[in-house]
């Protein structure tokens, strides 16, 4: 039997969950070009963080071979520039990641969806396994040749979904006896 003690904690951390979900699925749908930019801009500062520390790492190990810090040196430019350039155009940034994050998606269902059709053999019911993989490379498809509008999709339909489950979630936090 669960304490008290920890069913109540469950019980915040419900609350908490709910509160968060319903918040960054609010500001995904009635904000969407400035929570992605949030997003963008999050992406650009790890990117910075990165870079420093691989540049840093080449004056802090003294021992590793010069191609090893060259090469960390090399990657920690390339991190930092593309930080930077994050914050020089954080508009076009933004858009840069979701057709990336809409081609990444679409090349992922294809995959999945090939994969399945390999493995229709462990399946039981191999006409609904046949059906899934046929929608998910469909819907890989549609994402490669509209990528920009199908991350745009997804990052509505992500909203809605935090949105739909954090109400949820709010109902289950009341609903919960004391």
């Amino acid at each position: 039997m669960m304490s008290d003690i920890f069913l109540k904690k469950l019980r915040n951390i419900i609350g908490f969950d709910a509160i968060v979900s319903i918040i960054f699925g609010a500001l995904i749908l009635f904000w969407p070009t400035h929570s992605a930019s949030v997003v963008a801009a999050l992406i650009g500062l790890a990117f910075i963080a990165i870079g420093i520390s691989h540049i840093a790492s080449v004056f802090d190990r003294k021992d590793e071979d010069g191609w090893a810090r060259v090469g960390n040196l090399v990657i920690g430019a390339v991190y930092f520039i593309a930080g930077v350039f994050t914050f020089i155009n954080l508009y076009a940034a933004t858009t840069y990641l979701f057709i990336i994050v809409g081609l990444l998606v679409g090349m992922t269902w294809i995959l999945e969806g090939i994969i399945e059709f390999g493995s229709l053999k462990y399946y039981t019911q191999k006409g609904w396994a046949m059906f899934s993989a046929l929608i998910s490379i469909i819907g890989g498809i549609a994402l490669l040749f509209a990528p920009l509008l199908s991350a745009i999709f997804l990052w509505q339909l992500l909203g809605a979904s935090l949105l739909v489950l954090g109400i949820i979630k709010l109902l289950h936090f009341f609903a919960w006896k004391r």
